[in-house]
């Protein structure tokens, strides 16, 4: 090993590892690629290093994924800038490799190194590159070079301009529909580079072509392309070639195009602009509405709001409403949930009283709905509503149906109730409160499933921040301290939990006279589990109550606890005790 020639050495290793059958050896070689790199200097790297990676793209898809990943970031280690087109040939090998997510890597790399590239560089290296590309024999070359016109487009000169145009337009016609996708999914970045004045005749061009395409696959990337050229266009434009290209869609046969409207309508909305939305868009959005494919009603239902924002409080009553209605009986369950997140906004949009007359009855029926995530949506938006139509009126008629759902068989629904309590408390205020919530929140702490029973006791210290010490003292402070007798064990561990997090919020007072007590004769329970959660709320309440206290109370307790019989009761003791003799310390 001494005799080889050091500098000699990690491409040697490099080599012999990039032809081990093991790929694992293979792949950590080309992850070294910097390193050896650095080992050989920019020179040798160039020379021997990247032709070797040329001639090295026939490996395995991961072994050819980190190639293209790190030649990406290689330009340091071939002398910068000035010296970026050798990285070029091993990334065109790259991109015409059968896997798709090899070739992505590679176009990206490709984009990365030509955005840093001299212009001088690009007119003799990168375009002749992406040339060879789109005129490849293989589908697969044509399919990368269409995501590199728009690094190789600006720089080029008037000539090449139009040989670039003319070969994109060339793309999107390409017997192969994988090409045609391609040119479709970037022909929006291609358009940002491309002059107003062959914006509105190369480029429409190509977009018309596209939007009459054979294959869905194509078109529906191609609803995509009408919000990207909208930025583009002057509104006049919009209208006159985007817009009529958007109905058309609304209405395709293919339900994947339908659907790639109703997902991007609000884009295309703000691409054409109000008027052209209420006139044309909004007859298109209604059919999205009623269409008969539930995915396409999934896509149209989560647009609700965002769309009404755009229309007139009347527009959005007269035309939008009953549809919301008829979706919210919809058959579909995701359909119905995907209505119920953002139905709630409505409220502000069509104000009070329509929200009363017309949204309170959808809101009810959709608590009531027998698929839970539906009901979890409507939940967790309730504070819209409240911002409406007011809280007497809001705890008149969704009360009711928020107490049913505190004692739901699904306990996401419960927790979702839980997590919503603390603002609703502060909504309704303390006296609304006690009267109907406040056995609830106690009521959850005995809950059978533990998620449910951790977030109550989470609840139960937000509740005592919202309406105070005093408040707490009454009303939670004896609840909570009675059900340390409880049988159930888990039930005990669940309130030594809740005095944890309420310890803080009452104050040392508070905690010396009423909780410690609780604790410490807690320790005495028969078994463990509760023993050591006793050392650790002792270890959590030291910060809270006096030097004294810790000596005289809490340090006896742990001393006795870390003599127990079970190994974690004095695990958590003395670990306690450890946090007890650094506050004496300390002080």
């Amino acid at each position: 090993m001494a005799m080889i020639d050091e500098p000699l050495y990690p491409i040697a290793v490099l080599i012999d590892e990039l032809k081990n059958e093991d790929i694992q050896l293979r792949l950590n070689s080309i992850r070294r690629l910097s390193t050896i790199a650095r080992a050989l200097g920019e020179e040798r790297t160039r020379k021997e290093l990247i032709p070797f990676l040329s001639e090295n793209n026939d490996d395995d898809d991961e072994v050819l994924l980190a190639m293209a990943e790190e030649l990406g970031v290689f330009m340091p280690y071939v002398g910068g800038v000035e010296h970026s087109n050798v990285l070029l040939p091993p990334l065109e090998g790259l991109c015409s490799v059968e896997e798709t997510c090899v070739r992505d890597k590679a176009v990206a790399s490709l984009c990365r190194i030509g955005s840093q590239m001299r212009e001088s560089d690009l007119l003799e290296f990168f375009i002749p590159l992406v040339k060879r590309l789109a005129a490849g024999e293989w589908f697969t070359a044509r399919v990368s070079s269409c995501g590199l016109f728009p690094i190789a487009y600006p720089s080029a000169s008037e000539t090449l301009k139009n040989e670039l145009r003319t070969i994109y337009s060339q793309l999107c016609q390409d017997d192969m529909p994988m090409v045609r996708r391609a040119a479709a999914a970037n022909l929006g970045k291609f358009a940002a580079t491309v002059e107003p004045a062959y914006l509105k005749t190369d480029i429409m061009s190509m977009f018309e072509d596209l939007t009459q395409d054979d294959q869905d696959s194509v078109r529906l990337l191609a609803v995509e392309d009408c919000a990207d050229l909208g930025k583009h266009l002057e509104s006049q434009d919009c209208v006159a070639h985007i817009l009529p290209v958007i109905v058309n869609f609304s209405q395709d046969k293919s339900w994947r195009v339908r659907y790639m409207v109703a997902n991007q309508l609000y884009e295309l909305c703000e691409a054409v602009g109000p008027e052209a939305t209420r006139m044309d868009l909004l007859p298109a959005y209604v059919r999205l509405l009623r269409d008969n494919e539930a995915e396409v009603r999934i896509a149209a239902a989560g647009k609700v709001t965002k769309f009404c924002r755009i229309l007139s409080p009347e527009l959005a009553v007269q035309h939008i409403l009953p549809c919301v209605k008829e979706l919210s009986s919809d058959s579909s369950q995701h359909v119905r949930s995907a209505l119920a997140s953002v139905i709630m906004g409505m409220a502000p949009v069509l104000g009070k009283d329509a929200t009363i007359e017309q949204l309170l009855p959808i809101f009810l029926s959709l608590l009531k709905d027998e698929f839970p995530d539906v009901r979890l949506n409507i939940i967790s938006k309730l504070d819209q509503v409240n911002q409406v139509i007011g809280i007497d009126l809001l705890s008149q008629s969704l009360l009711p149906a928020i107490v049913e759902l505190a004692e739901d068989r699904h306990w996401r629904v419960r927790l979702a109730i839980i997590e919503y309590i603390p603002l609703l408390a502060s909504q309704l205020g303390v006296g609304f409160f006690d009267d109907k919530l406040g056995a609830l929140c106690m009521q959850w702490l005995k809950d059978k499933v533990y998620s449910i029973r951790d977030a109550a006791a989470t609840n139960v210290k937000r509740l005592a921040e919202e309406f105070g010490p005093d408040w707490a003292m009454q009303h939670i402070i004896p609840q909570v301290l009675d059900m340390i007798n409880d049988p159930h064990y888990l039930y005990r561990m669940t309130i030594l939990h809740a005095i944890s997090l309420l310890a803080p919020v009452m104050g040392s007072e508070v905690t010396c006279s009423k909780l410690l007590p609780v604790i410490v004769n807690a320790a005495k329970d028969r078994v463990p589990n509760i023993k050591f959660n006793v050392a650790k709320v002792l270890q959590s309440i030291i910060p809270i109550v006096d030097q004294s206290v810790v000596e005289k109370t809490i340090r006896p307790c742990l001393v006795e606890l870390s003599e127990d019989p079970d190994v974690d009761v004095r695990f958590f003791a003395n670990q306690a005790l450890q946090a007890t003799e650094q506050v004496m310390m300390s002080s």
